[in-house]
């Protein structure tokens, strides 16, 4: 889970996602990634880790936004040993209401991915996501469908496949992947239908200019992923 600047959301966040992975009966850390919030996110952080122990595991990090941070994530939960990796953000959109849907579908597949069928946060981010999706599937000549959806469940040996396709220094980690992923031959797709929340709290740290001028570079840099 990356985060940054989520004091508002974050403790709620986590109490209503632990509940449902204790439910399944999942052997799971959740690693938290601070990508170097300037509020008080890390110190929530450290609490919860402090108590539930063994459940948490805080990684404070500089500054390199959300997608390195995703990738920091990927590269941790392998070296620890992680056989099924689940990528969510940390402002509340992902309701862990979905995961079971999710966990049943794992036996049959390599990688089990949202979709987002209805949105929350409004008609722009949508188009916006419609279009990134259509694009990089464009550039990248393979079938991404909803290309940057941040709830995604990976099994480690497809993710070990891919992110070394996708070059360190992207920024958008997620779509890159995406595409590395469509293009290993043989592994089993799922998706699952998903209602993606409005943020539950506090300030988007990603405007819409920003997203624009991070899509761009995003659909130019694309050639970078190894085939």
């Amino acid at each position: 889970m990356p985060i940054y600047n989520e004091e508002t959301n974050i403790a709620n966040v986590i109490s209503e996602w632990l509940p449902v992975l204790d439910g399944l009966g999942i052997r799971y850390e959740l690693l938290a990634i601070n990508d170097g919030s300037k509020d008080s996110t890390l110190a929530i952080l450290q609490s919860l880790a402090q108590r539930y122990q063994d459940k948490i595991v805080v990684i404070d990090k500089p500054n390199s936004g959300h997608g390195r941070s995703c990738r920091c994530g990927y590269e941790v939960a392998l070296e620890r040993s992680a056989q099924w990796i689940l990528q969510i953000d940390s402002d509340g959109q992902c309701d862990p209401a979905y995961f079971p849907s999710f966990w049943s579908q794992h036996e049959e597949a390599d990688c089990v991915f949202g979709f987002r069928a209805t949105r929350g946060d409004g008609l722009m981010r949508k188009l916006i996501s419609r279009s990134c999706g259509v694009l990089s599937s464009l550039v990248s000549g393979v079938d991404v469908r909803d290309a940057n959806v941040p709830y995604r469940l990976m099994r480690k040996s497809a993710l070990v496949q891919a992110l070394p396709k996708v070059p360190a220094d992207f920024d958008v980690q997620n779509i890159a992947l995406t595409v590395a992923l469509k293009r290993c031959q043989g592994l089993r797709w799922k998706y699952v239908p998903i209602h993606f929340r409005d943020r539950q709290g506090g300030i988007n740290s990603i405007n819409i200019p920003k997203i624009a001028k991070m899509g761009w570079t995003m659909l130019k840099g694309l050639r970078r992923v190894k085939k």
